[in-house]
């Protein structure tokens, strides 16, 4: 496990040398829109306004719009109809979809048939779809493992990107056995927790923006 994070590490970190390399060889800032669309895992420590710091450092300038609710699954706000409305405006690069653990099979169902409805949307209005992988509480720290397969399957199902917040939690936390990404009510993210998010989030999406690869000698 140890040797597992380690080359991890690596890996994260040759991310990182390559995006900052992209900042280096842009000519001109880069615009990118994000729509979040989850619950109180995205709303804590305001994850929109972290993602957009974290950027900035790259020479990216990202404009982020929020639909969270508490308790709010994504078949919760398609129901609503509100989000379809929003996509369907062209305005964004990537929508970012997230809801509770998912551990179940319901949740998993959920993922993957709600998670059709908005990349087909997503699709029609040149967008992309991302699953922001969560984590359970720590009352349910065993179903971690159910947690990230389901959003792992879902996102390859509907060939989406996928955002593996929780995956690097687990393994932090399993390597380290420090629990400080999350709040004292053992689900929520402390501001650390937010914070790794973000810097995950913010990798990832410049790795897949089209924007960036056409700017950019990689």
């Amino acid at each position: 496990m140890k040797k597992g994070v380690f080359f991890f590490l690596i890996l994260l970190n040759t991310f990182s040398y390559v995006l900052s390399q992209q900042k280096i060889n842009q000519s001109s800032k880069t615009k990118l829109s994000i729509l979040f669309i989850g619950n109180s895992l995205t709303y804590t420590n305001n994850l929109p306004q972290l993602v957009e710091e974290y950027a900035k450092p790259y020479g990216i300038t990202l404009n982020t719009k929020m639909i969270a609710y508490p308790n709010y699954a994504i078949e919760d706000h398609w129901k609503d109809g509100k989000v379809q409305k929003h996509i369907s405006s062209k305005k964004y690069d990537f929508v970012i979809i997230q809801q509770g653990p998912s551990s179940q099979k319901n949740g998993r169902k959920m993922l993957i048939e709600y998670g059709k409805k908005y990349n087909d949307l997503c699709k029609l209005n040149q967008t992309q779809l991302c699953y922001f992988t969560v984590w359970p509480s720590l009352r349910y720290y065993y179903t971690f493992d159910d947690v990230i397969k389901n959003h792992k399957d879902a996102a390859e199902i509907n060939n989406s990107i996928l955002l593996p917040v929780g995956k690097v939690w687990k393994e932090y936390i399993d390597t380290t056995n420090n629990k400080k990404y999350y709040s004292s009510d053992g689900f929520h993210p402390s501001i650390t927790g937010s914070q790794i998010a973000a810097k995950i989030i913010v990798e990832n999406l410049l790795l897949h923006s089209k924007k960036i690869t056409q700017k950019s000698d990689y």
